[in-house]
């Protein structure tokens, strides 16, 4: 355990967006240390957020839901895509946000602006992969740079 206002040296996030040829959907995992979202979480709504406890279940995954909303847009082949939040997992380090996109038809270009964490720390870098067919594309944005795009 760390000890209180002790802080991992560096900010860094992953997104994983992966087409499912199966559902015809996007399926995105957003992977973040735990103590940085509940951070960005108090920071945009102004109360605090708490993982790992059960009285905070609803706050978050509608807290999670407005975030996710706000800090990731996604586009294929020029459209924007509706994209639902499923769910949140924790364990004691970290959190993994679950969402999935509307359908759509196997994509060649996929655009995606990520900026989680962004109104938290000007140092936050984001892994992003995006994954369609089994070609797995993957870079780096490092902040304030959010938009990136794929082709496939």
């Amino acid at each position: 355990m760390k000890a209180a206002g002790e802080f991992h040296p560096y900010h860094v996030g992953s997104v994983e967006i992966n087409y499912n040829s199966k559902s015809k959907t996007f399926e995105i995992t957003g992977r973040f240390f735990l103590d940085d979202l509940e951070n960005g979480l108090t920071k945009k709504y102004g109360r605090p957020f708490h993982f790992n406890d059960e009285k905070y279940k609803a706050q978050l995954n509608e807290a999670l839901k407005n975030y996710s909303s706000e800090y990731l847009r996604l586009k294929a082949d020029n459209k924007f895509l509706k994209v639902n939040y499923i769910g949140y997992e924790e364990d004691s380090e970290s959190v993994n946000v679950f969402l999935e996109s509307e359908t759509l038809t196997s994509p060649k270009k996929v655009e995606a602006a990520v900026s989680f964490l962004y109104n938290l720390f000007d140092d936050q870098i984001n892994i992003v992969h995006i994954i369609v067919n089994g070609n797995r594309k993957s870079e780096k944005l490092v902040y304030p740079n959010r938009y990136l795009f794929q082709q496939f």
